[in-house]
């Protein structure tokens, strides 16, 4: 009888542990079809073609993936997530070779102290300016600043990374996180680290971060020369804009974002970056290359259904390197969503820039004129002239 009753103990234990863990599958599939002016290959200033194709995860990366908890008691809870990024026009991989290439980490959070994260994952740099990002409303694929060359939108994961995040107090939430390099011998090569805060009250907020992602290559030269242990492996997008600085000894950013919302229906983001693409002994350029962006979004919502933005950057490069007309870049973003349901809806995007001066060719050393790249979306087939336009519609359905 007593060991009847011990079982039945434990496995109302067992019970009971299990209700308080938590698993949950979670996903988007979106699809459409865009059109792209003047496209060529990265590097190339030639032989620009018009293009019509179908596009996959515009206003948001097709993915799917697990998340879940278990709580420990004492307001402490094991956490995971694991997610994967997949092409929904043709059932690819978002990157080859990678299972989970958005996010794999597992760590506590606790609502006193705040979390901590162990895997690969987004920056603390990242994390808290992306609520006031061009990217909310204007997307990545076609509303990041140039290029995403500040790193305001997805592209970058880092690698063997630990991120804290502070719980909100009195609307300050503060994170840092540090990436390991994992190249033998040195602390610095390879390695990513950030830091941000960010401060909500009311209807206002903003944002400050900074981040430097350090090349396993020391001194410069090619990057990811180990991409299973360095963060190099996972260079920040390489577009028209950065081209000619692939090479660098250290990439660094230091932005702002904010936002305000004036009633249910109008709200209005800004943002501000500086980026910084440092020379060092084995770089082909030979001085810094700094690159100044500043934008801002207006958001309309109508009616409950109908989401409408309009956006603008401006992007600007010192005189560097033998260039003596800085490159420069105007984009112009329009978008509408149209909600058919809480998880599905339909949208269209509009986007236009034109680029001005000079910049270095893929080579580091060679200089040519600015071409213009909208967004992310265009980084392995931007323009071959000063202007490019895109457009696209699609549906998204999450799950």
């Amino acid at each position: 009888m007593k060991k009847a009753l011990a079982t039945s103990a434990l496995g109302l234990v067992a019970l009971g542990a299990h209700a308080q863990s938590s698993v949950t599958l979670y996903g988007i599939v979106d699809t459409g079809i865009g059109y792209q002016s003047s496209q060529t290959s990265l590097g190339s200033t030639s032989g620009g073609r018009s293009a019509v194709k179908m596009v996959n995860g515009i206003w948001a990366g097709s993915r799917f993936g697990l998340k879940g908890g278990e709580d420990l008691g004492g307001g402490t809870k094991a956490i995971f997530q694991l997610e994967e990024g997949f092409n929904s026009a043709t059932g690819a991989q978002g990157v080859s070779g990678l299972a989970f290439n958005r996010q794999a980490y597992v760590g506590v959070a606790n609502t006193t102290y705040g979390t901590l994260t162990a895997g690969r994952q987004y920056t603390s740099y990242y994390t808290l300016l992306s609520p006031y990002s061009p990217t909310t409303w204007l997307t990545g694929a076609y509303g990041a600043h140039p290029g995403d060359i500040d790193s305001l939108d997805t592209l970058y994961r880092a690698n063997n990374s630990l991120v804290y995040t502070s719980p909100n107090f009195y609307g300050f939430t503060a994170s840092g996180s540090y990436s390991l390099g994992g190249v033998a011998g040195s602390l610095n090569a390879g390695s990513t680290w950030s830091a941000a805060l960010q401060y909500i009250t009311g209807p206002f907020g903003i944002a400050v971060g900074f981040q430097r992602i350090n090349n396993s290559t020391p001194g410069g030269g090619a990057w990811g020369a180990d991409s299973t242990t360095s963060n190099a492996g996972a260079q920040a997008g390489v577009s028209g804009i950065n081209n000619g600085y692939q090479k660098s000894a250290a990439q660094q950013r230091v932005a702002v974002t904010g936002g305000y919302a004036f009633s249910s229906s109008w709200d209005v983001s800004f943002s501000y970056s500086n980026v910084q693409y440092v020379a060092g002994i084995n770089s082909p350029f030979h001085t810094t290359a700094i690159f100044n962006t500043g934008g801002a979004v207006l958001h309309y919502r109508p009616v409950t259904a109908l989401d409408l933005a309009a956006g603008y950057s401006y992007t600007r490069a010192t005189q560097a390197n033998g260039i003596t007309s800085s490159a420069r870049y105007q984009q112009f973003n329009l978008s509408q969503y149209y909600s058919l349901s809480k998880r599905t809806g339909l949208y269209a995007l509009e986007a236009y820039q034109r680029a001005g001066g000079q910049t270095l060719a893929t080579n580091g050393t060679s200089i040519i004129n600015a071409t213009a790249d909208i967004g992310d979306g265009q980084n392995s087939a931007p323009s071959s002239s000063r202007s490019q336009f895109a457009a696209g519609v699609g549906i998204i359905h999450k799950f």
